[in-house]
C-alpha cells in the first residue's frame, strides 16, 4: 500500500483544517440567530404587556421603545449572560390596566414587582410557565379573580404578594406543594372557604398573611407543623373554634394576629413558654375567656397586647412591667376586675415600660384609686383610656407628667375632687373625655391653652366657672360637650368669632346669661347647638340662619324675646327645632313649612299670635308641639285652634275690574294649570310621604349625611355591594359607632316609588323586634354635598350575604364555593317561617311583607336567617271579625317579584297575609329543588307548583337539589352500603314532608293555603324527627 506523499498529505491536512473552521463559523451563526430569536421573545412579551396598560400618569414607559435594547427599559432587568429578561420591577409607578398573559413568555423571569399600582383584571394563569419564578409581588391593585391553583407549578416560588386586591375564591389547597415558600400574603381581599389544611405542607413558611378576608371554618391542627413560622396574621375574618394547641408550640412565633374573629376557649397557662419569642399577641374581638396567663411575662420581647372585647376576666398579672419591650396594652371591654382596691395594681409595674404608648382598660369591673404613681408612667403614652369602670377618688396630679398624651378617656368613673391643674401640661392633647366622672369646682383657665385639643367632653359633672375664661384660648375645637354643671356667664361674641371649626355645642342645663352673639352666624360647619336650659335673653339673632349646616337647634327653657327670625327658613338641612318655653311673639315664619327635612318643631309656651301654617311639618300634629301660645289660630283641624278671623272690606270698583280681569285670563289659566297640575301633585305628594316618613322613625337613631359619606368612603364604588329597584346598597364603618360595619341604603328618588318604598320600610321597621327580621340600625334623611334631597337607610351589615347567592352560587358572585346542608336549608326555612309569623300574627298592626324570595333573606352570623327589603310592605287594618290571616287595607295593585307573587294580585286582588304564605311556598320548594321559579324550563303551564306536585312523593329524590344528595355520601359510601341507605331513608323521610308543606303553601287558592302558625309547627315537627335521626349532628353543621 502506497502512502500519500507529503505534498498531498499537507493539502488534504488544509481542507480539512478550512472545513473545521467554516463548521465552527456556522456553529456560531446557528447559535447567534437562537439567542436573537429568544432576545425576540421577550420583546414581544414586553411590547404585549405594554399594549395591555392604558394607563401611565408618569410616561414612565416612554423608554420602552426601539430607540434602546428592551434590557435598557425602565423597571427591566435582564442577566448579562443571556441578554434575557429576569425581573420586571414596576411598583408604585401608578400604572393601569391589565397584565397581560405573554407575561408567561418571560420564561427567564425570577422576580415581578407590580404593586401599588392601578391594575384591574385576573392574574394570568400562564405565570405558571415562570418555573425560575421566585418573587411575585402584585400587591394593592384592583385585580379579580380567584389565585390560580397552577401557581404550584412554581416550584421555585420564595414570596407571594397579593395584598389588597378584590380576589374571590378559596386559597388553592395546591400552594401547599411550594416546599420553597417562605412568605404569603393574601391579606385584604374577599376571599372566602376555610384555610387549607395543605398549607402544613408548605415547610419553609416563615410568613402567613390571611387577614381581611372571609375565610370560615377553623384554624387547621397542620399549621403547628409550621416550625418556622414568624408571622401568622388570621385577623378579621369568621374564624371559629379553639386555636389548636399546635399553634402556641411554634416556639419561632413572633406575631400572632386574629382579631375580629369567632375564637373561643382559654388561653394556655404556659403561653409565654411556648411562645417565648413572641413580639405581638392580638386576639381582640373574639370569645376567649378564662384568666390571663401569669406566663406572658416569659415572653421578654412582647411589644403588643390587645385583648380588647372577650370575656376576660379576674385579675391583671401584677408583674406585666416585666415586658419592658410593650408598646401597646388594650385590655377593654372584657370582665377584668372585681370592684376591689386591688383592681388596679398592675399599674405600678407598668411604670418599667418606658416605651410604652397606648394604654387601654375601659369598660371593665376595675375599682379602687388611680394610684399616685400613674404619672410615672411611659413619656411616650399617648392614649390613655379607663372610662366605664368603677375607679373613685381623687385625680391624681401626676397625670400632667404624660406629656405626650393625645387621647385621655377618663368617662363614667366616681371620681371626686377637681380637674387637676397639671393638665395643662398636656400640650399634644386631642381629646379630652371627662363626661360623668362627678368633679366639682372650676374649670382650668389653662386647660384651653392646650392647642390641638378638639374634642372635649365635660358634661354631667358639677363644674363651675364662667363660660368666657373657660373658652378663651379653644379655638381649635370642633366637638364641645359642656351640658349639665353649673358654669355661668355671657357668652362673649369673639367666642364665635374663633371657633369657625365647631360641628357640636351644646352649653345646655347650666346658668349662662346674656343674649345670643350675632357672630353665632359664622358657624358654618355647625351640625348642632344645643343651648336649652339656661338665663339667655334678647332676641334670637337672624344671622343664626347662617349656619348653613345646622341639623338640629335646641334654645327650649330660656328667656328668649321678639319674633322667631324668618331667616330661619334658611337652614335647609334643620331636622330638630326647639324654642320652647321662651318668651317669643309675633306669628310663625310661614317659609318654616318650606322646611323639607323639619320633623320635630317646638314653639310651645311662648306667646305667639296669628295664623299657624298648614304645609311640611305643620301637617302632623305629631310632629309640632304648639302648646302654650292662647292667640294662634288656623293650622291642621287635629290642633284644635280657632280659626282665624278675617276682616271683609267694602267692595270697590278696582276689586270688580280686578275680577273681570281674571275672568279674561281664566282660558289662558286653566290651561297652564292643567299642564302644572301633574306636577305640583307629585311634589305635594312626595312632601307628604317624606313628613309621614319621618314620623315613622321617631324611634330611629339619627345620623347625618356626612356621616354615611364618611363611612362609605363617599359612596364610592368600591364599597358598592348591591343595587335595587329603588337605590343602591352600600358598605361602611361607622367611626362614632365603634367602626360599626353597616349596609347603607341610598334611595334613587328620581326613581318613581322611591319616597313611597322609603316610607313602607320606615313604617314596616319602626316597631318590630325579631331575630330573623333585619333590624334597621339609623336612618338618614338630608340634603347631600350637592344640595338635593337625600334619603338612606342603615341596617346591620350580614356578612353572609343573601340566600340567593347560596342556593345558585353559579350566578353569584361567589362562584361554586358555597353549598347549604339539608339542616342548614331546614334551619334557615323555619327562621323565615318564624319571622313571617311574628308579622302576621305578632305586630301591633300585622304585616304584610309583598316581596318575599331569596334575595331579600340576609343571612348573618352562623348562616341565621334575617328577612329584609320591607320597601313593598303594607300595614293590614284589624277588623273584629277577621284574622290578621285575612286582614287587608291597601287596594293598590302589588306585583311584588315575577315568580313569587302571588296570582291572585296579578288580578287586582286586596294584599293578604295569603300573598305571603305563597310567596313563601315558592321560596321553600326552590330552597330545597335548587330551581327558581323563573327557570326556563318552566313553560307551556308548567311551574315550580306543579312540577314538585307531579313528582311528590315518589319521585322526590328526582327533584331535589343534587347538592343535597351528595353531602355526607362518600364518607358513608367508605363505611357501609347499609349505612348509605339508611342516611338516605333518613332524608327522604325529611323531604317529602318539607315539600308538601310548600305545596300546600303555594296553592293557587289562598284559601287552600297554610296558615303561617301551622307552617312554623310542622316545620319544627320535622326538624326534630330528622335531629332524633342524627343525634350526632349538631345544629348547623351535619
Amino acid at each position: 500500500m502506497e502512502h500519500p506523499s507529503s505534498t498531498s498529505w499537507g493539502f488534504t491536512s488544509s481542507k480539512f483544517l478550512l472545513l473545521i473552521l467554516v463548521v465552527i463559523n456556522l456553529s456560531r451563526h446557528a447559535s447567534a440567530k437562537t439567542g436573537i430569536f429568544r432576545n425576540m421573545t421577550d420583546l414581544l412579551a414586553l411590547q404585549e404587556l405594554k399594549s395591555q396598560i392604558s394607563g401611565d400618569p408618569n410616561g414612565l414607559l416612554k423608554s420602552w421603545n426601539h430607540s434602546q435594547h428592551h434590557c435598557q427599559w425602565l423597571g427591566v432587568t435582564c442577566d448579562t449572560r443571556h441578554r434575557r429578561v429576569t425581573a420586571l420591577i414596576l411598583s408604585g409607578k401608578g400604572l393601569s390596566g391589565t397584565i397581560s398573559p405573554y407575561i408567561g413568555n418571560l420564561t427567564f423571569m425570577k422576580a415581578i414587582h407590580l404593586g401599588e399600582n392601578q391594575f384591574r383584571g385576573e392574574i394570568p394563569r400562564e405565570v405558571s410557565r415562570l418555573f425560575r419564578l421566585k418573587f411575585l409581588n402584585m400587591s394593592n391593585n384592583k385585580l379579580t379573580g380567584e389565585i390560580p391553583a397552577n401557581l404550584s407549578q412554581c416550584s421555585e416560588l420564595r414570596v407571594i404578594d397579593f395584598i389588597s386586591n378584590l380576589l374571590k375564591g378559596k386559597i388553592p389547597t395546591e400552594l401547599g406543594s411550594l416546599k420553597k415558600l417562605v412568605a404569603l400574603y393574601i391579606n385584604g381581599n374577599d376571599l372566602i372557604g376555610e384555610v387549607p389544611h395543605s398549607l402544613g405542607n408548605a415547610s419553609s413558611l416563615t410568613e402567613l398573611a390571611l387577614a381581611y378576608n372571609h375565610l370560615k371554618g377553623s384554624l387547621p391542627e397542620e399549621i403547628g407543623l409550621l416550625k418556622s413560622l414568624s408571622w401568622l396574621i388570621i385577623g378579621e375574618n369568621k374564624l371559629a373554634g379553639n386555636i389548636p394547641s399546635s399553634v402556641f408550640n411554634i416556639s419561632s412565633l413572633t406575631s400572632f394576629v386574629a382579631t375580629g374573629n369567632l375564637f373561643r376557649g382559654k388561653l394556655p397557662a404556659n403561653l409565654g413558654l411556648t411562645l417565648p419569642n413572641l413580639q405581638e399577641l392580638g386576639i381582640g374581638g373574639n370569645q376567649f375567656s378564662g384568666n390571663i396567663p401569669t406566663s406572658i411575662i416569659n415572653a421578654t420581647n412582647l411589644q403588643v397586647i390587645d385583648l380588647l372585647e372577650n370575656k376576660f376576666e379576674g385579675q391583671v398579672p401584677t408583674n406585666l412591667g416585666d415586658l419592658t419591650h410593650l408598646l401597646w396594652l388594650n385590655l377593654g371591654m372584657n370582665l377584668l376586675g372585681s370592684n376591689s382596691a386591688e383592681d388596679l395594681s398592675f399599674l405600678a409595674s407598668l411604670a418599667n415600660c418606658s416605651s410604652l404608648q397606648v394604654l387601654g382598660f375601659p369598660f371593665n369591673n376595675f375599682g379602687g384609686h388611680l394610684p399616685k404613681n400613674i404619672g410615672n408612667l411611659s413619656l411616650q403614652l399617648t392614649k390613655l383610656q379607663l372610662g366605664y369602670n368603677k375607679i373613685s377618688g381623687t385625680i391624681p396630679l401626676g397625670l400632667g407628667n404624660l406629656v405626650n398624651l393625645s387621647i385621655l378617656s377618663m368617662s363614667q368613673n366616681s371620681f371626686t375632687g377637681v380637674i387637676p391643674s397639671d393638665f395643662s401640661k398636656l400640650q399634644k392633647l386631642q381629646v379630652l373625655d371627662l363626661t360623668e366622672t362627678k368633679l366639682s369646682g372650676q374649670i382650668p383657665s389653662t386647660l384651653c391653652n392646650i392647642t390641638p385639643i378638639y374634642y372635649l367632653d365635660l358634661s354631667k359633672n358639677s363644674l363651675e366657672g364662667d363660660i368666657t375664661e373657660i373658652l378663651e384660648n379653644c379655638k381649635h375645637l370642633s366637638n364641645l360637650f359642656l351640658s349639665w354643671n353649673n358654669l355661668n356667664g355671657v357668652i362673649s361674641s369673639h367666642i364665635f368669632g374663633s371657633y369657625l371649626s365647631l360641628t357640636v355645642l351644646d352649653l345646655s342645663h347650666n346658668s349662662l346669661s346674656g343674649s345670643l352673639p350675632l357672630q353665632v352666624g359664622k358657624l358654618k360647619n355647625l351640625n348642632s347647638l344645643d343651648i336649652s336650659y339656661n338665663k339667655l335673653h334678647g332676641e334670637i339673632p337672624e344671622t343664626l340662619g347662617d349656619c348653613s349646616s345646622l341639623e338640629e337647634l335646641y334654645m327650649q327653657g330660656n328667656s328668649f324675646q321678639e319674633a322667631i327670625p324668618t331667616h330661619l327658613a334658611s337652614l335647609k338641612g334643620i331636622r330638630h327645632l326647639d324654642l320652647s318655653g321662651n318668651n317669643l311673639t309675633g306669628p310663625i315664619p310661614q317659609d318654616l313649612q318650606k322646611l323639607m327635612f323639619l320633623k320635630y318643631l317646638n314653639f310651645s309656651f311662648n306667646d305667639l299670635d296669628g295664623e299657624v301654617p298648614t304645609e311640611g311639618v305643620f301637617k302632623n300634629a305629631s310632629q309640632i308641639s304648639l302648646t302654650g301660645n292662647s292667640k294662634l289660630c288656623g293650622g291642621i283641624p287635629q290642633l284644635l285652634l280657632p280659626p282665624c278671623i278675617i276682616t271683609n272690606r267694602k267692595k270697590k270698583g278696582k276689586h270688580f275690574l280686578i275680577i273681570v280681569m281674571c275672568t279674561m285670563f281664566t282660558a289662558i289659566l286653566i290651561s297652564l294649570l292643567l299642564l302644572a297640575y301633574t306636577i305640583a301633585y307629585k311634589k305635594r305628594a312626595r312632601r307628604s310621604e317624606s313628613s309621614s316618613v319621618f314620623s315613622t322613625t321617631d324611634k330611629l337613631l339619627r345620623i347625618s349625611y356626612h356621616d354615611l359619606q364618611r363611612a362609605t368612603t363617599g359612596f364610592s364604588q368600591g364599597n358598592l355591594i348591591g343595587s335595587g329597584n329603588f337605590g343602591f346598597v352600600y358598605k361602611g364603618r361607622l367611626d362614632q359607632h365603634g367602626n360599626r360595619v353597616i349596609a347603607v341604603k341610598v334611595l334613587n328618588l328620581q326613581k318613581n316609588g322611591a319616597s313611597k318604598s322609603f316610607k313602607a320600610e320606615c313604617k314596616a321597621l319602626r316597631n318590630i323586634r325579631h331575630r330573623n327580621l333585619v333590624s334597621i340600625l339609623s336612618y338618614c334623611s338630608s340634603i347631600d354635598s350637592k344640595g338635593h334631597e337625600f334619603k338612606a337607610l342603615v341596617y346591620e351589615f350580614m356578612e353572609n350575604g343573601n340566600l340567593d347567592s347560596w342556593l345558585h352560587p353559579e350566578t353569584a358572585e361567589t362562584t361554586g364555593s358555597r353549598n347549604l346542608n339539608l339542616l342548614q336549608r331546614l334551619n334557615i326555612a323555619i327562621e323565615i317561617a318564624s319571622a313571617v309569623h311574628y308579622l302576621h300574627n305578632q305586630c301591633e298592626v300585622p304585616i304584610v311583607h309583598c316581596d318575599l324570595k331569596p334575595s331579600n333573606i340576609l343571612l348573618g352570623n352562623d348562616l341565621v336567617a334575617h328577612v329584609g327589603d320591607f320597601g313593598l310592605a303594607r300595614l293590614l287594618a284589624k277588623t273584629s271579625n277577621s284574622s290578621s290571616e285575612q286582614g287587608t287595607s291597601s287596594t293598590v295593585a302589588i306585583k311584588g317579584t315575577i315568580g313569587y307573587a302571588a296570582p291572585e294580585y296579578a288580578m287586582g286582588v286586596q294584599v293578604s297575609t295569603q300573598g305571603d304564605v305563597y310567596s313563601y311556598g315558592i321560596l321553600l320548594l326552590e330552597m330545597f329543588t335548587g330551581k327558581r321559579p323563573t327557570d326556563g324550563m318552566f313553560l307551556d303551564g308548567l311551574d315550580l307548583h306543579s312540577y314538585v306536585t307531579m313528582a311528590w312523593p315518589q319521585q322526590v329524590f328526582e327533584i331535589v337539589d343534587p347538592s343535597l344528595l351528595s353531602e355526607e355520601g362518600n364518607e358513608i359510601r367508605e363505611v357501609d352500603t347499609k349505612v348509605e341507605l339508611s342516611h338516605e331513608d333518613k332524608k327522604i323521610k325529611c323531604l317529602t314532608p318539607i315539600l308538601k308543606v310548600g305545596i300546600e303553601c303555594s296553592a293557587t287558592l289562598p284559601n287552600d293555603r297554610m296558615h303561617m302558625d301551622e307552617i312554623v309547627r310542622k316545620l319544627h315537627l320535622i326538624r326534630d324527627g330528622f335531629l332524633g335521626a342524627n343525634v350526632n349532628k349538631t345544629n348547623r353543621d351535619i
